[in-house]
C-alpha cells in the first residue's frame, strides 16, 4: 500500500506544468530550455513543436541554465517532502470522513462485524495519523534548508507554526481516542476539521512555495574569526 502511494506521489508531482521536481535530477547533466512567455523548463531533448504548458511554438524556447548545486538538486529530486506530506494529507481528510459516515449510517449498520472494523479502521488512521506529520515536518525542514539555506523566512515560520499546531491536535484526538474508548465522538470530530483547515492552510502556503529555490550552493553559516589586538609589547618598533 505505502508502495502505491510512492509512485503515486510520484505521478502528482510529474502532472504540475510548472513543477521542477522531476528534473532535479538530471539538470546538471542535460541542456535545458525556457519558455519566455510562460517560463516553463523542460529538457532540450523533450522539446516538440510546441510548448507543453502554453502551446505557443518551440521557436519561443531560450537556452536556460539551472543556478543550483547538483548536491541540491539530488536531493530534492528524491522528492521525500512532497510524499510524507500526500501520506499525512490523506490521513488529514480521512478520519473526519470516517467520523462523519459513522455518524450517519452507523445506526443503520445492524452487522456488529462491519461497525467494529469501520471503527477500527478510524483507530488506525489517528494512530498513523501523527507519524505521517512528524514524517512531514522532519522532510519539510529539510526540504526548507535545501531550497532556502534557511528556516527563517516569514513563511517558512507561518508554516513551522501550522505544522506544530496541527500535531498537537492529531496528539489529542489519539488521547481522547484511547482514554475515552471512542466515545466522545464529537469532540473528535472537531478537532479533526480543525487540522483539516490547518492542512488547507498550510496546503496553500506550499503551493506558493512550490517552484521557489535560492541559486547557489548550500554551506553552513560559519563564525567570523575574532581578531585578537596586537599588544603594544609584540608591535614592530617603527623606524626612525
Amino acid at each position: 500500500m505505502l508502495y502505491i502511494l510512492v509512485l503515486f506521489s510520484k505521478k502528482i508531482l510529474s502532472l504540475s506544468p510548472n513543477c521542477k521536481n522531476k528534473y532535479y535530477k538530471n539538470m546538471s547533466e542535460e541542456k535545458l530550455v525556457r519558455c519566455r512567455p510562460c517560463g516553463y523548463i523542460m529538457k532540450e531533448s523533450e522539446l516538440g513543436d510546441v510548448c507543453p504548458a502554453c502551446g505557443l511554438p518551440h521557436t519561443v524556447f531560450e537556452p536556460y541554465r539551472e543556478k543550483v548545486s547538483a548536491g541540491r538538486l539530488k536531493f530534492l529530486g528524491l522528492d521525500i517532502h512532497p510524499i510524507a506530506i500526500h501520506l499525512s494529507q490523506t490521513f488529514v481528510a480521512l478520519i473526519p470522513g470516517l467520523i462523519i459516515l459513522n455518524f450517519l449510517f452507523g445506526s443503520w449498520l445492524l452487522c456488529d462485524t462491519v461497525t467494529t472494523a469501520f471503527d477500527n479502521v478510524i483507530g488506525f488512521s489517528l494512530f498513523v495519523f501523527p507519524l505521517t506529520l512528524i514524517a512531514s515536518f522532519v522532510s519539510g525542514i529539510g526540504d526548507g534548508y535545501a531550497r532556502f539555506k534557511t528556516m527563517k523566512t516569514p513563511l517558512l515560520k507561518k508554516k513551522i507554526i501550522y505544522s506544530v499546531v496541527i500535531l498537537f491536535l492529531s496528539g489529542v484526538q489519539l488521547a481522547i481516542y484511547i482514554l475515552t474508548d471512542y466515545s466522545h465522538t464529537w469532540y473528535l470530530l472537531l478537532l479533526s476539521l480543525l487540522s483539516l483547515a490547518c492542512a488547507v492552510k498550510l496546503g496553500m502556503m506550499g503551493k506558493r512555495l512550490i517552484d521557489v529555490i535560492v541559486p547557489g550552493t548550500f554551506s553552513f553559516a560559519k563564525k567570523k574569526p575574532i581578531k585578537k589586538p596586537v599588544s603594544k609589547s609584540t608591535a614592530t618598533p617603527k623606524a626612525e
